[in-house]
Parts: structure tokens; C-alpha cells; sequence
């Protein structure tokens, strides 16, 4: 390969020492695609530079997400990189219920950033966003209730 790189008169990109080298990951649009996930929600997630507009399902967020928690929940990975009016963001969400929804959107808001450009990688990585949240319902055992709810005790 370095004989290939010297004859094209090409220089090889060596990552730094320990440093795993990030690269841009844009489609034919200019757009880049993320996959977000929270419980049962699934998100996905297209980025691209714009006026700040964000459409869920075809939806605007407002009208999807009528709780402003919720709203604030989706727009802190922007708010990390301090980018508030420059990404439009355009998803499809399915599974789960609305916080479910909305966590698995900021998941996969930061990892679409991250893809269209590496260098925001560190700050979204300080502030946690990039990793998923593992906690999902626990499932119900038999002669139980719930999951760990038990049957009302009879003394008599």
C-alpha cells in the first residue's frame, strides 16, 4: 500500500498516536444519516446545514411533541455545539411512547452531527449524548403481577 501512495505521489493520513481518525459521512444530498435509539423507540435521522427547522414524521416539533420538556430534551445536542439555527433536522420516529420517542431523537440528532462533522464529536461525547441509554422495561415474571409486584398477602 505505501508502494501505491508513493507512486501516486500521495501522502498516507496517519491518525495521531491512540487517536482513532473520524471521517465526514455525507450523502448525495448533503445530508447525514444517524440511527437513534432509546426503549423501544427507534429514530432516524437525517442532518443537514439549514435555518434551524426540525419535522418529525412529516410533523413539525411543535405539533408532535407538544410538551416543551420534551422539546428542550431534542434540542440540547444542538445547544452543546451551539449551533441553534444552523442544522435542520428531518426524522422518522416509530415505537415507544413520546419520552421514549424523544430520547431516541436527541441520540440520534448527536450522532448525525457527528457524522457531518467529526470535530463536534468531542463535545457532544462530554456532555453524554452520545450514548445510549441501556434502561428498558423489565418484563413480567409469572406469579407475578407486574415485574416484581407480588399478590396481595391473605392471613387468613
Amino acid at each position: 500500500m505505501a508502494d501505491l501512495t508513493s507512486l501516486a505521489g500521495l501522502k498516507a493520513a496517519a491518525p495521531a498516536q491512540g487517536q482513532p481518525a473520524y471521517e465526514k459521512k455525507v450523502d448525495a444530498q448533503g445530508r447525514a444519516y444517524a440511527t437513534g435509539r432509546r426503549k423501544n423507540a427507534i429514530a432516524r435521522v437525517w442532518v443537514k446545514p439549514g435555518s434551524g427547522k426540525v419535522t418529525v414524521n412529516g410533523r413539525v416539533i411543535e405539533v408532535y411533541f407538544a410538551r416543551p420538556v420534551l422539546r428542550m430534551l431534542i434540542n440540547q445536542p444542538i445547544q452543546c455545539v451551539r449551533c441553534e439555527n444552523s442544522w435542520d433536522v428531518t426524522c422518522t420516529v416509530t415505537g415507544g411512547g413520546l419520552s421514549g420517542q424523544a430520547g431516541a431523537l436527541r441520540h440520534g440528532i448527536s450522532r448525525a452531527l457527528t457524522y457531518f462533522d467529526p470535530s463536534l464529536r468531542s463535545a457532544l461525547k462530554a456532555g453524554g449524548f452520545l450514548t445510549r441509554d441501556p434502561r428498558v422495561v423489565e418484563r413480567k415474571k409469572y406469579g407475578k403481577h407486574k415485574a416484581r409486584r407480588s399478590t396481595q398477602f391473605s392471613k387468613r
